[in-house]
């Protein structure tokens, strides 16, 4: 269901692919004028942004779809889409310890984490 885990090359070029998504952001906020003491908090690490590109890879995958849709239908069990979330990021912290870190950081900021 899930898929294998990555090559330590490939990890690390997906950490310099997100420290270049957040420096872009910081950059285009910077130059709207807001305050970097006030956003930076906010932003996620660069771990954190390298579990939601492989989060998001994980839910293109056609396999995904129909247990997504379910979880996250409004005639869905409370909690379901907690559940599958929660089942989604524990696979990639299992998957990849050294990620572990940033997965249980964003499970923290999921509302009503499980």
């Amino acid at each position: 269901m899930w898929e294998a885990p990555l090559e330590p090359l490939l990890l690390e070029q997906l950490r310099n692919e997100a420290r270049d998504e957040l420096s872009a952001v910081i950059e285009i906020k910077c130059r709207q004028g807001e305050d970097p003491w006030e956003f930076l908090p906010d932003l996620p690490s660069v771990d954190e942004q390298v579990v939601a590109t492989i989060r998001a890879e994980r839910l293109a995958d056609a396999r995904l779809t129909s247990e997504r849709a379910r979880a996250h239908h409004p005639a869905s069990p409370r909690g379901a889409a907690e559940a599958f979330e929660y089942k989604l990021l524990r696979s990639i912290a299992l998957e990849h310890p050294e990620l572990s870190t940033a997965v249980w950081g964003v499970l923290a900021r999921l509302p009503h984490a499980a």
